[in-house]
């Protein structure tokens, strides 16, 4: 079986994930970055989008939770995020997800705050 890779990178959203109770209120962006694996080899051949997967549905599965979602902890979001797509999506084997949180609330730290966790199909 091939290992093949789709990316899809800059998926933006709006979500009240978040430890502080402003967090939950007030919301901030996200940003996820997926790496996916599957066999591509029988769409490389037949041209036809049925033969691979549709990221459309990634991307949309990613918006949803975010959206959607009032965890305290980014890496309940994340982890429900992986899982997610693997539920959904039966052609991936293998997931890698990378969340960031572009503007995290910490008082004098200007940089993101990035989780990325990987999980396989059993």
């Amino acid at each position: 079986m091939n290992m093949d890779n789709i990316h899809v990178t800059g998926i933006r959203a709006y979500g009240y994930t978040g430890y502080l109770p402003e967090e939950q209120v007030l919301g901030q962006w996200f940003e996820v970055d997926v790496k996916l694996w599957l066999d591509i080899s029988k769409a490389g051949k037949t041209d036809a989008i049925e033969d691979t997967l549709d990221y459309r549905s990634v991307i949309s599965i990613v918006k949803h939770l975010i959206q959607t979602s009032k965890f305290a902890l980014i890496e309940k979001l994340i982890a429900t995020i992986a899982e997610s797509i693997l539920a959904e999506c039966h052609s991936i084997t293998q997931v890698q997800v990378i969340l960031s949180k572009p503007a995290a609330p910490i008082p004098d730290f200007g940089g993101r705050i990035s989780l990325e966790v990987t999980r396989t199909r059993v």
